[in-house]
């Protein structure tokens, strides 16, 4: 360039500008040498920048917040240790299809391969990228500057496009510093922001209208594609007129509102006597956005929650995904089709319409569902109104649901508050309920809440935890409380990993390592939540007794500070109707549940 500099901006800026055309409202992630010249370039744009205190916290916030908004979400990460950090929260996000751009900083071109600070080199050069082979739908490691539009373009493509998933961009510092001409953005800058999906096409459709109007005993199978589609208002056109009653997975719950005449509940293992006896039952299953997963199907053990394929059995599936290695990958499938959930069931309303211009109503179905509904609750009902303290987990959710708006979003961490939820817990708005699915994930569920609010900053934000996922990683507080984010994290605290020690105890008589100092009956002895809460500025309770638990949540979510409720909860099992093989892996050829009785 004759010692002249050319006339253009760094590629860091040029990655901002490019966010900013793509309407990316917030960024998540902590700084490191390595992306401090994108940090210069988001100082001076609207775009806000949301610094956490560990990277596993922007990977959760992110994930939930690409659930909430729909759309991709952006984390910044430093190198090697800042990645690997990030790792298991981008695993998670893959693992529930969740779309996310990860953009890393990594060790200069000039220094590949001469061991600089902090490369991961130990097989091959600057091979930091590799880390995230096996979770991500692709990873990039861009060597040349005038590559980084193309590459950016094809990472929210792919990002969102398909089956979604997170992607990474992997970038040396010196990339991100020098300076380029605007052409490649600009050219980028043209292209469509969203890709248009698959649907189906009316032949298909009356196939799969004529099998489930033939069918003795339909039943529609959804699962989270219906959520990552938005196709729940499709989802509930084509099920109330075709009379299908509806069960979900566990990533499926909200698809339809809980309370909706025709929907079961959740299948599998945690799911309950209904939805697993009437899915056993069914002639002919309509499955969409749902991978038949091993604890949403009883470890694809026949006579527990599906009876499909096999000699004698005459179940047929009829399977809609966006994704075609899903379909057929654990059961035998009829009718295998691969279309987004929501222009899919778009056009099988209509033709359900045109086919069957008076609908078909099962009322006997509709008032069996009512009917055990009733009688569910009504079996919950001791529990749910106990006075005990420590409380009982159904008590717990049972005030938490009084205390929340309909349109709350609760996020969702494991053990209680997720297989309790998904079993127990009305959801009233759909897509309104996040949860780790794939990966379980613990700690998803606190650092989750910070994406959500942001997201959605006029709802009321709820983070149904233990007190082994809050323990993850407290630092999320930090975030919350300089965000200014009225968050609730209310922990659920059986002094435990919980579901664990009830499996440990179940089939091997004892709990180590699976409870906390103190007795796992009266969990007064661990970390005061609630003084930690205080020590990062949030407000802190300690709950004391059963009856102060709804005013106290109450006046946490009126506060509109982030505010932490340690709830000190008895270690009772979430009720099982289905089964998991690792029942079968401890105790072989022994009829052992899940906790001793």
């Amino acid at each position: 360039m004759n010692g002249t500099i050319a006339k253009g901006k760094t590629v860091a800026e040029h990655i901002v500008d490019f966010l900013e055309r793509r309407e990316v409202r917030h960024v998540f992630g902590l700084c490191g040498h390595t992306n401090i010249a994108v940090l210069a370039a988001l100082a001076e744009s609207p775009i806000d920048f949301v610094m956490v205190r560990h990277e596993q916290t922007a990977s959760h916030a992110a994930d939930a917040y690409a659930r909430v908004q729909g759309r991709a979400s952006v984390v910044l990460s430093h190198l090697s240790p800042g990645l690997t950090n990030c790792a298991t929260g981008v695993a998670n996000a893959a693992l529930d299809c969740i779309p996310m751009v990860v953009i890393a900083g990594d060790v200069p071109t000039h220094y590949y391969g001469k061991h600089p600070h902090q490369e991961i080199n130990l097989h091959a050069d600057a091979a930091q990228w590799e880390i995230y082979r096996p979770f991500v739908k692709r990873a990039w490691r861009v060597d040349r500057a005038d590559l980084m539009a193309d590459i950016l373009e094809k990472a929210f493509h792919l990002a969102e496009s398909g089956q979604p998933g997170p992607v990474l961009v992997n970038v040396p510092m010196d990339v991100f510093s020098e300076v380029i001409p605007s052409d490649t953005f600009d050219r980028a800058a043209q292209n469509t922001r969203a890709l248009k999906k698959p649907s189906i096409d009316d032949e298909t459709a009356r196939e799969i209208v004529a099998s489930l109007a033939r069918a003795d005993a339909p039943v529609a199978y959804v699962g989270g594609g219906i959520l990552l589609a938005q196709a729940s208002e499709e989802l509930r056109e084509f099920v109330e007129h075709m009379g299908l009653p509806v069960a979900h997975s566990l990533m499926g719950k909200g698809a339809l509102r809980d309370d909706h005449p025709l929907v079961m509940g959740m299948t599998g293992f945690w799911g309950t006597e209904l939805v697993n006896r009437t899915c056993l039952d069914a002639d002919c299953i309509f499955a969409v956005g749902t991978r038949f997963k091993e604890a949403d199907c009883s470890s694809w053990y026949p006579g527990y929650t599906f009876n499909i394929g096999g000699k004698t059995n005459s179940t047929k599936v009829i399977h809609i995904d966006i994704e075609p290695q899903e379909i057929g990958r654990n059961y035998p499938t009829e009718i295998g089709v691969v279309a987004d959930a929501k222009s899919a069931l778009r056009v099988l309303a209509r033709v359900a319409k045109e086919m069957c211009p008076d609908g078909i109503a099962r009322s006997a179905k509709e008032a069996e569902i009512a009917e055990f509904r009733v009688a569910f609750k009504e079996g919950n009902r001791r529990m749910a109104e106990s006075d005990a303290f420590p409380m009982m987990p159904e008590r717990i959710l049972a005030d938490a649901r009084k205390a929340l708006p309909e349109d709350a979003i609760i996020t969702t961490d494991v053990g209680w508050n997720k297989n309790g939820v998904g079993q127990q817990f009305d959801i009233l708005a759909p897509g309104s309920i996040l949860t780790p699915g794939g990966f379980a994930t613990m700690g998803f569920g606190p650092s989750g809440a910070i994406g959500a609010k942001l997201a959605a900053p006029d709802r009321v934000v709820v983070s149904l935890v233990g007190d082994g996922g809050f323990g993850q990683n407290p630092s999320m507080l930090t975030t919350a409380v300089e965000q200014n984010l009225g968050i609730v994290w209310l922990v659920m605290n059986n002094n435990a990993f919980g579901t664990i020690a009830g499996l440990q105890k179940a089939h091997y008589g004892l709990t180590y390592g699976t409870t906390f100092p103190g007795s796992p009956d009266t969990p007064t002895n661990g970390p005061g939540y609630a003084e930690i809460a205080r020590a990062y500025g949030a407000e802190g309770v300690r709950i004391s007794s059963a009856d102060e638990l709804l005013p106290a949540l109450e006046d946490a979510i009126a506060s509109g500070r982030p505010s932490v409720l340690d709830v000190p909860m008895i270690n009772n099992p979430t009720p099982t109707t289905g089964h998991w093989n690792i029942l079968d892996i401890y105790s072989p050829n022994r009829n052992v549940g899940h906790v001793a009785t």
